[in-house]
C-alpha cells in the first residue's frame, strides 16, 4: 500500500526529529533532519511550497511550533529550543504520488507538570478520535469525542482548524473537526461524513491550556494563542477498514 509507506517515512523523519530536541537545538536543525530523511527514503516533502501558486509558500519541510504556537511555526536558525520549552513538530511525505501526515508534541528537558498534562490529554484526545473512526460511525463522531473529552480535562479545543482527507493531496474531503456544535446550526462550514472502508484522512486535535481562540502572525503561517496559553497537537492519518479500528497510517 502506497499510502501506508508514505506514513512509514513521515514517522520515520519524526521519530528522528524526536530524537535529537534537546536545549539548544535549532528548528532549523530539525529541519534539516526531516529533509534527509524523506530524501534518503525517495520522498518530498509536502509542506515545502505549500500551497501552490501561494504569494505565501510555505519555505520548509516541517512546521516546528513552540509553547503558545499551535501549528505551522517556520523553522529557523534563530529559534533555539529552550530547557522546559514544549515542542509541535509536523510533517508530511509524499511518495508515489500519495501524503502521509502526522504530528506530535514534546517538552524539552523537564518541564511544568501543566504542560506534562496538556501533553497527555491531547494525545489521549487523539487515541479516542482514532477509535471512533470506524466504518458506520460519521465525522461527528469522532468530533464530538475528542471535544467531550478535552473539555472534561478542563481544556479547550480550537475551532478555526481540523483534521482532513488524506491521499494523492495533503488537505482533501472530508474535514475532521475537533468539536461540533449543539444542536442543528443552520450554517456550517463542514458535514458531518458516514465513514465507510478505503477512506483515509488525519485526525489532529488541537489543544489549548486556555480559551480556544487563535491569530495568524505576520509571517502568514505562524498559528499562536489569542492569550498566549500553552497548546498542543497530535496527528495521525488513518485509514478506515471494514471490521474494527483504522489502520493508522503514519506508525512505525
Amino acid at each position: 500500500m502506497i499510502m501506508r509507506e508514505a506514513g512509514r517515512i513521515t514517522a520515520l523523519a519524526l521519530q528522528a526529529m524526536r530524537e535529537a530536541v534537546a536545549p539548544g537545538v535549532s528548528t532549523k536543525e530539525l529541519d534539516e533532519i526531516a529533509a534527509e530523511v524523506l530524501r534518503k527514503h525517495g520522498a518530498t516533502a509536502a509542506f515545502l511550497g505549500y500551497p501552490p501558486g501561494s504569494p505565501y509558500p510555505f519555505p520548509a519541510t516541517i512546521t516546528a511550533s513552540i509553547n503558545h504556537e499551535l501549528v505551522h511555526g517556520i523553522p529557523s536558525e534563530e529559534r533555539i529550543l529552550q530547557e522546559g520549552d514544549i515542542i509541535s513538530l509536523d510533517c508530511g511525505a509524499i511518495y508515489n504520488g500519495y501524503v502521509g501526515d502526522a504530528a506530535f508534541t514534546m517538552g524539552v528537558g523537564t518541564i511544568s507538570p501543566e504542560a506534562q498534562r496538556l501533553l497527555e490529554v491531547t494525545e489521549q484526545a487523539l487515541r479516542i478520535g482514532i477509535d471512533k473512526a470506524r466504518a458506520g460511525n460519521r465525522t461527528s463522531d469522532i468530533s464530538r469525542a475528542v471535544q467531550a473529552y478535552v473539555e472534561s480535562q478542563g481544556f479547550s479545543v480550537v475551532r478555526e482548524y481540523t483534521g482532513h482527507g488524506v491521499g494523492r493531496s495533503m488537505h482533501e474531503e472530508p474535514q475532521v473537526p475537533n468539536w461540533w456544535p449543539a444542536g442543528r446550526p443552520r450554517v456550517r462550514t463542514w458535514n458531518s461524513v458516514r465513514l465507510v472502508p478505503g477512506i483515509t484522512f488525519a485526525i489532529e486535535p488541537m489543544v489549548n491550556a486556555g480559551r480556544p481562540e487563535t491569530k495568524v502572525l505576520e509571517d502568514h503561517w505562524t498559528v499562536v494563542t489569542r492569550d498566549g496559553s500553552l497548546c498542543a497537537h497530535f496527528e495521525h492519518t488513518v485509514a478506515i477498514t471494514p471490521d474494527g479500528p483504522p489502520i493508522i497510517l503514519t506508525a512505525l
